[in-house]
């Protein structure tokens, strides 16, 4: 009976600190919903560039709980088939501030399935995200930080 009763109470505390471990897991960063992105900045070899994303193009985030997706347009372009458009998405992972996005949708082949890592953080309805771009085929290894707002 004692050992019957030690095995029930260990088996309980096993359970339980499982589902403390997992609901740790869960990042208490809340991704899901639409941003806008408001600015990018790309440091490449120490030179920083800059982009106001709000001037000229807009680009949008969309995120589940699972996926992203990103859709990016030229707002001064001829309202025709030359206006340019940019889109990709993929699956992504997050584990406290760690983000990790798969790319396995875009235009340009030599970015699909890649994975790239960053640093989220999210200030009000600000998503700071910060990491590495790195695609061999096209010689590109930067540090990327982008800036987007919640959009309500």
């Amino acid at each position: 009976m004692k050992f019957k009763l030690i095995i029930a109470v260990l088996t309980t505390g096993l359970l339980l600190s499982f589902t403390v471990v997992k609901a740790q897991q869960r990042s208490a960063i809340k991704l899901n919903g639409t941003w806008i992105l408001l600015s990018g900045t790309t440091i490449t070899k120490g030179v920083s560039t800059v982009t106001d994303y709000t001037k000229g193009q807009q680009m949008i985030k969309i995120m589940n709980g699972t996926h992203f997706g990103f859709f990016k347009h030229d707002t001064n372009s001829k309202k025709d088939s030359t206006n340019h458009f940019d889109a990709g998405g993929g699956r992504y992972t997050l584990k406290g501030n760690q983000y990790t996005e798969y790319l396995d949708f875009y235009a340009d082949k030599n970015w699909e399935n890649k994975a790239f890592n960053f640093t989220v953080q999210i200030k009000g309805d600000t998503l700071i995200q910060k990491g590495v771009e790195k695609v061999e085929n096209e010689n590109i290894d930067r540090v990327i930080i982008e800036k987007y707002i919640r959009l309500k």
